[in-house]
């Protein structure tokens, strides 16, 4: 059996939307069925700024192997810039993979449920639990402007993140996306927050 999800392990057909029911898998073409782990996905989000590259070492060294911890800028190549769905539908794929070894995956990224959840990869999942770090628009706005030059972050992209964590911060309960204010917080003490967030949604 292959850890992709989406190819049949019998016929070896692609399937670009599975038919999934619970923890089976049924391949469309030929019918075979087969069980795969679902893990719930921890995707800690927020502004660029508010702290979640930060979080990805201190996070790694805290579950010590208990949890995947991935940075998912690490994919955001040229070529995937101008399909944003495919890029969270790879990200899928790939947490779901790492879940058939039997740890969850904690994905760092920016990102929001309307980009998660209506791609077809979502039924790989038991749940996708969302943590957003925000922060005060002046802090971010200093943090941002203190990046090295090599990330380009001028002032048009700046506004624009500000504008997502207004948003974030107005949407969090209607998305179901807990928030997490980190201006005038700790690294440790954020990580203290996320560490035992993840721990109390972990199966």
């Amino acid at each position: 059996m292959g850890l992709d999800l989406r190819i049949c392990p019998a016929c070896g057909d692609r399937a670009d939307r599975p038919v999934v029911a619970g923890a089976v898998v049924t391949c469309a073409k030929c019918g075979h069925e087969w069980p795969f782990r679902k893990l719930p996905l921890f995707a800690l989000t927020g502004p660029s700024g508010a702290g979640k590259s930060t979080m990805g070492p201190l996070l790694a060294d805290r579950f010590g192997g208990d949890v995947v911890v991935l940075d998912q800028d690490i994919l955001w190549i040229r070529a995937l810039h101008d399909d944003t769905a495919e890029f969270r539908a790879i990200w899928l794929r790939m947490a779901a993979m790492l879940h058939q070894n039997g740890r969850p995956v904690v994905l760092c990224g920016t990102v929001a449920p309307p980009e998660f959840e209506p791609l077809p990869e979502r039924a790989f999942f038991s749940d996708i639990h969302y943590l957003a770090l925000v922060g005060s628009p002046s802090s971010l706005r200093a943090r941002l402007r203190a990046r090295p030059a090599w990330r380009e972050w001028d002032e048009q992209r700046i506004d624009e993140m500000l504008e997502f964590n207004d948003w974030l911060r107005k949407s969090a309960p209607e998305l179901g996306v807990d928030l997490f204010d980190t201006t005038d917080v700790t690294r440790e003490a954020t990580a203290d927050h996320v560490e035992k967030w993840i721990r109390a949604r972990l199966p």
